[in-house]
């Protein structure tokens, strides 16, 4: 069991959490959650000792072993893969090395002897035998073939490194495992294999992810980091999102009851306290004022955007018709139609086809071969995978910025959408030439917003948005009326704004009306 008591932690005058006190026990799986800032990370190296708290301890049964997912890719370049994996278990390794020094003696003395019984006894009490079968297993698991086993981790590129180092934190059963970011740069499949490997762990695991499929597939448990506390609930990501936004109402509704009766119980104090026969009464109402508490109720630190893409212009039958296109190097003989009500979601292995797809029917590329027909009542509207040519070298203020988008330029109209996209005050004055990732993506999606079309198309919109700002991106695209296509690595995002997938390799290799993760289900049966 690993255990945090009375645990704060402080920069400067910022405060990070105080007093946490927290039990993570065997069987279960911990997601970590909280705002941009809100410490997740430094939360998960304060459990595994990288960084000490000012205050408190972490303490982990004695003789149990934890196990870190490492952030360095570079850290183990001149180290074999095999061995990088086995380095997850560093006293396996210890023990291998030392043995091997020990029968390299030429003049193998008895003291030798001795140390080496000593050092086989405890290879074989850690498991030492399989360690090296353990490992290809996780490797090849993890899509790493045998021909790359003995290469040096420097010869690998950087999604195949961090496949490694995934396999590194898996090895050796250890009792608590940490994982920063475990599914980033994994495809659909790893992603998947790691799922079905962590649901059959039965130790202790603590995660911090913006995915919230894998969330809501392994969590038993959510930590939710806010006001420089840690809160444990029980189940997965989505209950724990329905559940606080339940709370967060009724606690709202429950002080707005009784910001009224106070407000009533005043006005008849007032009224009546001089009136000899209401003066019972007035004390009466009095005591009950007194009594009654409104709850400081603090909103989260974390902030939704309110994202609603609306459009005026029905849809009418002819919407979208491809045929026969081909781009040399990305796809051929591509065809489909869209019919009302369709939000389609396009994969493939390839990702640039589907980029060059969406770049052909937005008529920025020109195809090889083959026609794009659009519908007369059609209003596109597109969010492209780079963004850059919105905002690089751009002077313009964010209000001046959305302007370009917009038929009303009035500055109090464009503050609000773009107070919507959590731009309020100064922020909306900033030059967008200097916006974050993050803050790129929520103009995009303002300006969507705002042009109103009723034919979307979305690639990779959820990159460099936190949870919350996903989570907004999904409810309204699944409250969205119009047409859609969309790519996207957040899985719920697509399972659940999508029914229906088309999947891209050379051809158009698949085409039904099912969900995402319909999709994956037939795909591998």
């Amino acid at each position: 069991m690993l255990q945090v008591t009375g645990v704060s932690l402080q920069y400067g005058s910022k405060k990070l959490f105080e007093d946490v006190n927290l039990k993570f026990t065997k069987g279960n799986c911990y997601g970590i959650i909280g705002a941009n800032g809100a410490g997740k990370s430094t939360f998960l190296k304060v459990l595994s000792g990288e960084i000490e708290p000012n205050k408190g301890e972490v303490t982990l049964d004695k003789n149990e072993r934890m196990s870190v997912l490492a952030q360095n890719q570079n850290k183990y370049d001149y180290e074999t893969v095999l061995r990088t994996v086995m380095l997850g278990h560093r006293r396996l390794v210890e023990i291998m090395d030392e043995k091997d020094a020990l029968y390299a003696h030429a003049d193998f003395t008895d003291e030798d002897g001795r140390r080496a019984a000593e050092l086989e006894s405890e290879f074989a009490e850690l498991g030492g035998w399989e360690a090296e079968s353990e490992a290809e297993t996780l490797l090849n698991g993890l899509d790493i073939p045998a021909e790359l086993h003995y290469k040096t981790m420097g010869e690998l590129d950087a999604k195949q490194k961090v496949k490694v180092l995934l396999a590194q934190a898996l090895f050796g059963d250890p009792d608590v495992l940490l994982l920063d970011e475990p599914t980033n740069n994994l495809d659909l499949k790893t992603a998947r294999w790691l799922e079905n490997y962590l649901l059959d762990f039965e130790n202790t695991i603590i995660i911090v992810s913006h995915n919230r499929h894998f969330l809501n597939k392994v969590c038993t448990h959510i930590c939710d980091v806010d006001f420089g506390k840690i809160n444990l609930y029980l189940g997965n990501y989505d209950f724990w999102y329905q559940t606080s936004q339940l709370m967060a109402r009724q606690q709202r509704d429950a002080n707005k009851k009784a910001e009224q009766r106070a407000a009533e119980l005043k006005e008849f104090i007032a009224r009546f306290a001089a009136n000899a026969s209401k003066s019972r009464q007035a004390t009466s109402r009095k005591k009950e004022l007194e009594k009654l508490t409104i709850s400081d109720f603090k909103p989260s630190l974390r902030k939704y955007p309110y994202i609603d893409f609306k459009f005026e212009r029905e849809i009418g039958n002819d919407i979208l018709s491809v045929e026969g296109l081909t781009k040399r190097g990305y796809f051929e003989n591509l065809s489909f139609t869209v019919q009302k009500g369709d939000k389609i979601g396009v994969i493939s292995d390839k990702s640039t086809s589907v980029t060059m797809l969406y770049e052909i029917l937005m008529g920025r590329q020109q195809p090889d071969a083959g026609t794009v027909k659009w519908g007369k009542t059609i209003n596109t509207s597109y969010f492209p995978l780079d963004n850059g040519e919105y905002f690089d070298g751009c002077s313009l203020t964010l209000v001046q910025w959305l302007s370009q988008f917009s038929k009303d330029h009035y500055e109090e109209y464009l503050r609000g959408w773009l107070g919507r996209m959590l731009f309020s005050g100064e922020e909306a004055l900033k030059e967008a030439k200097v916006l974050s990732g993050g803050e790129k993506v929520r103009c995009m999606l303002a300006k969507m917003m705002l042009e109103g079309g009723n034919f979307l198309i979305l690639d990779e919109p959820t990159n460099h948005l936190d949870l919350e700002s996903i989570t907004s991106l999904n409810n309204g695209l699944v409250a969205f009326k119009g047409c859609m296509l969309l790519t996207s690595h957040d899985q719920e995002l697509m399972n659940t704004a999508c029914n229906r997938i088309i999947a891209i390799d050379g051809t158009k290799t698949f085409d039904k009306n099912v969900t995402f993760d319909e999709y994956v289900d037939l795909v591998n049966a």
